[in-house]
């Protein structure tokens, strides 16, 4: 029998797994097509990570 992890990575910790790894392509990727790719991933990654942290905070209220 498997055991299963007792939590699996938030939404959050996966988002800034997948920064992170990006960002080290990136940085080795050459100047071309292939990093200006990778770097747009990057800030869609950034723009998830912070819609991520809006929609997660407390503070937040539905429209009325």
């Amino acid at each position: 029998m498997t055991s299963l992890p007792d939590k699996s990575p938030t939404l959050y910790e996966r988002l800034m797994e997948n920064q992170n790894r990006l960002k080290t392509e990136a940085d080795r990727c050459a100047p071309g097509a292939a990093r200006n790719e990778l770097l747009e991933k990057l800030r869609q990654l950034d723009v998830a990570t912070h819609i991520n942290e809006w929609l997660s905070s407390p503070g937040l209220r539905a429209p009325t």
